[in-house]
């Protein structure tokens, strides 16, 4: 396959912070818990740097910032407040620009300086309402301290995200109703729920929890999607449920294939340019994301004909897909090219004839639906 790009896609910034005040069992995100000699003043500057020394690969617009991590919360607002100017001195600043926080770094008046620095969407990685639920999981917050800190993210800013998960050690589909009751009840315009799932080289993965069998863990998925439906938080990706107007940019730009720029340790991006389209990253380590080594940044190019696939693993993630179209001006492949793939699939009723779009039955099998499009 031969790409071009007709023009610039949206970019959307992301900036890593690496550190927690303690790695969670379950967790597979490049965290680290934060000791006494860790450098972040250090770390901070080069996120300056590397923001400024970036600010020219970036052709379209940028539509968001998200500080991700790691919790980004434990950033000092003076801290967030000197990234951004960064970014100010090189872009118009986007509308919509997230921190990640947890309730256990909650502070109220850290809340207020987080807005005032410039941040206008909070997400709060709270996974549960109920203390024994968070001590299985080895959060550092109990419930209290996650009623806390979303009712006064819900005070503080117009935007809030809560992350919660179903599938818990030792959850009832009550238990998991119960969590987003909570949720709903203190008026929060976007959730992301999923299901907690064991990954590689976590300690969970090492010492697997007892979790519910997968008929109760379908029965709260079921349940759950009930209720939420009810309060209006509408579904539009696979874990992602919002109110009108509260959908999460930076999130949907990713789904949609636009372009992304990652800085910071183990940050990854991707940059359509000349044809082509890279995929970038940073050192894992934040030791090595600060040294200078020759390594520390890393970019190659995603062979064409794995853009198909690459495609359609974001983009089927979304309830209603995407325009044909989108497929051709953000891979720079003609859609003739996976023409004969998408009409078997609609031929077979796993996809929507009109749109790129999983259908009712394709859409429990979204991985065989996108392994066909491996060229």
């Amino acid at each position: 396959m031969e790409s071009s790009f007709s023009v610039p896609l949206p970019v959307s910034l992301y900036l890593h912070y690496p550190w927690c005040i303690a790695k969670c069992p379950y967790c597979d995100f490049n965290s680290h818990e934060r000791k006494a000699k860790d450098d972040t003043q250090t770390y901070v500057k080069q996120l300056i740097s590397d923001v400024r020394s970036s600010a020219e690969r970036i052709a379209g617009p940028l539509t968001s910032i998200y500080f991700g991590g790691g919790t980004p919360s434990l950033m000092q607002p003076s801290e967030v407040q000197r990234v951004l100017a960064a970014v100010a001195d090189s872009f118009e600043l986007p509308d919509e620009v997230t921190l990640e926080s947890n309730p256990g770094t909650f502070e109220r008046d850290k809340f207020r300086a987080f807005r005032d620095a410039g941040i206008t969407r909070l997400s709060v990685g709270v996974q549960s309402f109920q203390s024994s639920k968070l001590r299985a999981l080895g959060r550092v917050h109990d419930a209290d301290e996650a009623r806390r800190a979303v009712a006064s993210a819900c005070e503080i800013f117009d935007h809030v995200n809560v992350d919660l998960m179903y599938g818990l050690p030792g959850q009832s589909i009550d238990d998991a109703l119960f969590d987003l009751e909570s949720a709903v009840g203190m008026g929060v315009g976007h959730l992301s729920w999923y299901q907690l799932t064991i990954e590689p080289s976590t300690v969970f993965y090492r010492r697997p929890p007892v979790l519910p069998i997968e008929c109760d863990a379908l029965a709260m998925e079921s349940a759950g999607l009930e209720r939420l439906d009810a309060a209006g938080l509408r579904r539009y990706e696979i874990s992602a449920f919002a109110k009108d107007g509260e959908r999460c940019r930076h999130n949907l730009n990713y789904w949609q294939f636009g372009d992304y720029l990652g800085i910071g340790a183990g940050a990854h991006g991707k940059l359509s340019s000349a044809g082509r389209i890279l995929r970038t990253s940073f050192a894992r380590q934040p030791r090595r994301y600060v040294g200078g080594e020759s390594d520390r940044y890393r970019e190659e190019a995603v062979p064409d004909e794995s853009l198909a696939v690459e495609f359609m693993m974001n983009a089927l993630r979304l309830i209603d897909g995407v325009d044909e179209m989108l497929f051709e001006t953000r891979t720079g492949v003609p859609l003739s090219r996976i023409a004969e793939t998408l009409d078997a699939l609609r031929n077979q009723g796993f996809m929507h004839r009109e749109r790129l779009c999983l259908s009712a039955r394709g859409a429990p099998l979204l991985d065989s639906v996108i392994a066909e499009f491996l060229d």
